[in-house]
């Protein structure tokens, strides 16, 4: 029973299930016929657009105006495309259409796809046929409104500028262009005038043309008017008198002695000139093409003339002071390295110099020559009245560069060398230095009676002598060498130094010393440590051992007298100010 009930269980839900799915199909199948439906629905309105009332409308607008063969013609070629938009290219669509949708209802809708493409596209077809049709249509219907309104302004435009020219204050600056001007005038008038008689004559064909033809007849008078009053006043007054400037300016400095051949000058007069003439001659049929321009371009390059003279000038004055300043630099410093050339020899042996150590003289030496041979080749050529002051100027600033050059390492060379000399002096000075310390050391020594001299400062006082020997020596040697002599200065200083710093610290510790073992001698009978430390402290003084000496002194009297050490020190320091 159990096993029934589950085999009608399921074959129940396989019902329910496949229901299900065919209900999902037909639904799927449903909403896909709906969509080619809809779009079915959306080609049919657009195809209904294509012929529209307005191509009609305009037509029997254009059949109206008919009065010459050239419309007629027009006409008759819009009214078969009309004719075969409606009735072969919509039919056609159509069509399509049916077809599209009878592959629809059998459900064949790859093959709707197919035909609803093709309506698509032969519908835009159709659409931009139409489109055009109504555009070519209304160049006609519209044209008369359009053009009117074009030509009104045309000739308010035209009035501004006639009444301009007919000003008696400004008649005058047209009076070279006063023909061809009027003419044109005329011209305008005419075109006016077969305007209004196309209009008469509805032959838009050719009104376009005309307001075309006013169009760019007025705005090249209005560019005429403007601007040839500027291009005469320029080609004819400013420019000339601005080439007379500067023919005149360029014949006085050429007698003057300068060279202004890179100018072009007289080359750069002619070409302006004829481009001058090629204006007017275009002016004269009211071509004002790049006029402006051009006459501004030759302006300018005369303009900029002027600061071209003021640079000559100026380098003329420069080159002036060059020719002079250079030559006497270059002589000095020729002087100067011939002198120290001859006495190179001397001077390597005096202090000890390789060839390597005075190779920079043969340097500067050959530079020198070098700037002597360019000037003189650069005073040449300005003696041949060839080259421009500014190049002259420009090449003898080089030349003053190069000895400026040459004269730094001429200044370096010789303080080095004065330097070895200095060294030398300086050292002969430090040695009577030395002696002097020397000499105060050992009668510092000398100036307390110690029982005994420590032996570190006879040690010290050797070292110190030995080295103010080498010192002596090296001085005394022909040729000296400036490096060891100035090792062996410094040696002998630090030595001498630390021998005379010795000899301070001697006296100063066996001096407190001293004094302490004296001071505590008070307290020896009233403390036996006292008594005993100072006993050590005589011990060790007696054998030059100043320092312990001092401690063992120290040490006992602070027992009773605490901070002795600085009192002991004062003392001292008292004690050699009096002695100073």
């Amino acid at each position: 029973m159990s096993g029934d009930f589950n085999t009608l269980l399921t074959i129940g839900y396989a019902i329910i299930t496949l229901g299900v799915v065919i209900s999902v199909i037909i639904i799927i199948i449903r909403n896909i016929k709906n969509q080619f439906n809809n779009t079915l629905d959306n080609l049919e309105r657009s195809k209904n657009l294509i012929i529209s009332g307005s191509i009609l409308s305009e037509l029997n607008k254009v059949e109206s105006l008919i009065n010459n063969k050239d419309l007629e013609v027009k006409f008759n070629y819009w009214k078969s495309v009309f004719k075969e938009l409606k009735d072969k290219d919509v039919i056609k669509i159509s069509d399509e259409l049916l077809q599209a949708e009878e592959k629809i209802n059998k459900k064949k809708y790859r093959e709707a796809n197919e035909y609803l493409s093709n309506v698509e596209f032969d519908i835009y077809i159709a659409k931009s046929k139409a489109s055009k049709l109504l555009d070519d249509i209304q160049e006609i219907t519209l044209s008369e409104k359009k053009n009117r309104e074009i030509v009104t302004k045309l000739k308010s435009e035209y009035r501004n500028i006639f009444l301009h020219y007919n000003n008696g204050n400004n008649k005058d600056d047209y009076s070279l262009i006063q023909v061809p001007l009027e003419l044109q005038f005329e011209n305008v008038d005419k075109l006016f005038s077969a305007f209004e008689l196309a209009m008469e004559n509805n032959v838009y064909s050719e009104v376009g043309k005309i307001v075309k033809a006013l169009d760019d007849t007025i705005g090249n008078l209005k560019i005429v008017i403007e601007e040839a009053p500027s291009i005469i006043l320029l080609g004819k007054n400013l420019i000339p008198k601005k080439i007379e400037e500067v023919s005149k300016i360029n014949e006085k400095m050429k007698s003057e002695g300068y060279n202004l051949d890179y100018l072009k000058i007289e080359y750069n007069i002619n070409e302006s000139e004829k481009k001058i003439a090629d204006i007017f001659d275009r002016l004269n049929v009211l071509n004002l093409e790049d006029s402006i321009f051009e006459l501004k371009t030759i302006m300018d390059y005369f303009d900029r003339l002027y600061s071209d003279f003021d640079k000559e000038r100026v380098a003329k004055k420069m080159f002036d002071d060059y020719i002079r300043s250079v030559l006497i630099k270059c002589k000095k410093l020729k002087k100067i390295v011939n002198n120290l050339s001859s006495k190179i020899d001397d001077i390597k042996y005096s202090y000890d110099l390789t060839d390597d150590d005075v190779h920079i003289i043969s340097e500067i030496k050959s530079e020198i020559i070098e700037c002597e041979t360019m000037y003189d080749n650069l005073v040449n050529k300005f003696r041949e009245k060839n080259t421009a002051y500014s190049r002259l100027t420009k090449e003898m600033e080089n030349i003053n560069a190069k000895l400026l050059k040459a004269e730094d390492k001429l200044d370096y060379t010789l303080r080095s060398l004065g330097s070895l000399k200095e060294d030398e002096i300086r050292a002969h000075e430090q040695l009577d230095e030395i002696k002097v310390i020397l000499k105060q050391t050992k009668s510092h020594i000398n100036s307390f009676k110690l029982p005994v001299v420590p032996k570190n400062y006879y040690v010290e006082l050797d070292e110190a002598n030995e080295a103010v020997r080498d010192m002596v020596l090296e001085l005394e040697n022909q040729p000296i060498s400036i490096k060891t002599l100035n090792t062996r200065v410094d040696t002998a200083r630090d030595l001498v130094l630390k021998v005379y710093n010795t000899s301070l610290e001697i006296v100063k510790t066996a001096s407190m010393a001293e004094n302490a073992i004296v001071y505590g001698n008070r307290y020896r009978a009233i403390n036996s440590n006292i008594n005993n430390g100072l006993t050590k402290a005589e011990r060790e003084f007696n054998k030059g051992n100043f320092k312990e000496s001092l401690e063992y002194a120290i040490n006992s009297i602070n027992v009773v007298e605490p901070g002795i050490h600085k009192r002991l020190l004062d003392a001292y320091k008292k004690e050699r100010d009096m002695v100073k």
